[in-house]
């Protein structure tokens, strides 16, 4: 008995070139319509570099950034104490003028009335900028506010752990301390 050709013989296109319709039969039909690797593979590769560049732009971006910030932090601090120093300048100005009043002049009452207006106005001045004296006099000793110079007898009981004496005056710029009180405590 003669066997029967079961594979399917698909008809010739019009270039003499055998075309399955179907991948798992033999033919070429699956190759007409290759996808074209190397296009793909040159589009991955742009987006690759576009996202390197990306990259590399937003490191750049973020040195300048950097370098920028800094040279503003620098400036800053070398200008911060301008407008207090400016603020000065008028009180250094009232200074000048007492001390010329001071030479011309024998007149103690009016010398005295002249330097308390400088200091006032120096006060005013650093008040203005945020500067505060503390309060200490008879106040609890707080190790966090004051440093203790010496102990000394409490003038009275209720003086006792209090601050009887201070020696140099303590000051808090806006609320925080930029100097501890120095202060005798009474015991």
């Amino acid at each position: 008995m003669a066997e029967k050709d079961t594979t399917q013989q698909a008809p010739e296109n019009e270039g003499g070139i055998d075309i399955n319709s179907d991948e798992t039969m033999n033919g070429t039909t699956h190759l007409n319509n290759p996808v074209d690797i190397d296009s793909e593979l040159d589009k991955l590769k742009a987006e690759l570099d576009e996202a390197k560049d990306k990259y590399l732009r937003k490191v750049a971006e973020f040195e300048n950034f950097k370098r920028r910030n800094a040279k503003e932090r620098l400036e800053l601090i070398q200008t911060a104490g301008r407008e207090v120093i400016n603020d000065m300048l008028d009180v250094l100005d009232d200074c000048d003028r007492a001390q010329k009043q001071m030479e011309k002049s024998d007149d103690v009452k009016m010398i005295k009335e002249g330097v308390l207006l400088v200091f006032n106005k120096l006060r005013h001045v650093l008040q203005a900028r945020g500067l505060k004296a503390m309060d200490t006099i008879n106040n609890e000793f707080n190790t966090d506010l004051h440093e203790a110079i010496t102990e000394i007898p409490a003038p009275r009981p209720e003086l006792q752990g209090k601050v009887v004496d201070e020696v140099m005056k303590g000051y808090y710029l806006n609320d925080k301390i930029i100097r501890h009180a120095k202060v005798v405590v009474g015991k």
